[in-house]
């Protein structure tokens, strides 16, 4: 089974929204764990925005990098720029992916707004990630 990392700075919202949909996708085709180069918990939004379309990621924790240095990853997907730049080395063939999202963390306005632009990132990165499953796994 193929073993996915999708990492983001604080693996809060980019990162868990991927990690959503990737097992969505996958389902039985790929294990898939999501971390940051920091931490700074599971973003309430982003479990309500995935919610909205039926992904519980309630459950998910925000994990540091540091936890999976023993994985031997088939592919690594980062999903900020920030992550890519900071990402570790690692000593294994995963083959790299990289999309730089919109940080939805830092929208502004209305509590309208705000959640739009979190829709809009989480549409984004489903899109993505189903291509990802159909063209790599």
């Amino acid at each position: 089974m193929k073993k996915v990392l999708v990492l983001c700075t604080g693996n809060s919202c980019r990162s868990q929204i991927a990690d959503g949909y990737l097992r969505h996708f996958a389902s039985d085709k790929a294990e898939i764990y999501s971390a940051g180069v920091e931490t700074h918990g599971v973003n309430p939004k982003a479990i309500a925005t995935m919610k909205e379309d039926g992904i519980d990621i309630s459950q998910h924790t925000s994990n540091n990098i540091d936890e999976y240095t023993g994985i031997d990853f088939d592919f690594v997907i980062t999903v900020c720029d920030n992550a890519k730049e900071r990402c570790p080395f690692f000593p294994t063939k995963a083959k790299k992916f990289h999309h730089n999202f919109p940080d939805p963390a830092k929208a502004q306005g209305t509590e309208e707004e705000i959640s739009a632009q979190f829709r809009q990132v989480r549409e984004m990165i489903k899109s993505y990630s189903k291509q990802f499953v159909d063209d790599n796994l």
